[in-house]
């Protein structure tokens, strides 16, 4: 009886951490998004206007279940602006976005290394796209996205909250 106790607990020992990750992955799970600030060889910014909601964004998305936050950066700037990372892109901040949930982070990469074999064609989620100018952004650009750009460009604080 005295040698089966250790074996006892190192069987438990597993099936326990992995109940306990099943609980807390539901009752506390957390979100977690990729944006990137894309700048080309004129210093212009690359901006997607969704079809789902208002206004002019950094392109990006959430990460999915077994994503690493750079595949589903490339994933997402493929997807949203024919976009291919050639560099390794630049983890600027991460941010709580406590206006999509109490839960959600948004990490901002900067990607000046890439190719864009043609432009993006609009499709069902991106309506409009393009390379802007920071001091020339298009109307409708959110606060978020001129705020990260700012932080970026032109070293404003970087604060905690999207």
């Amino acid at each position: 009886m005295k040698g089966t106790l250790p074996a006892l607990v190192r069987f438990a020992e597993p099936v326990t951490r992995r109940l306990l990750h099943f609980y807390w992955r539901f009752a506390r799970a957390a979100t977690l998004g990729v944006r990137a600030l894309v700048r080309d060889g004129e210093g212009r910014v690359f901006l997607v206007k969704h079809s789902y909601v208002s206004g002019w964004h950094l392109p990006g998305g959430g990460v999915e279940p077994g994503e690493t936050m750079l595949t589903a950066l490339a994933r997402e700037l493929r997807e949203e602006g024919n976009i291919e990372i050639a560099g390794t892109p630049r983890l600027f901040a991460v941010y709580f976005n406590a206006s999509i949930s109490r839960r959600d982070h948004v990490a901002v990469f900067v990607v000046e290394d890439f190719r864009q074999p043609a432009p993006p064609r609009r499709n069902f989620e991106i309506v409009d796209h393009g390379f802007f100018s920071p001091d020339a952004l298009p109307e409708g650009t959110t606060a978020g996205t001129r705020a990260r750009i700012a932080e970026v460009l032109e070293g404003k604080a970087v604060p905690e909250l999207w």
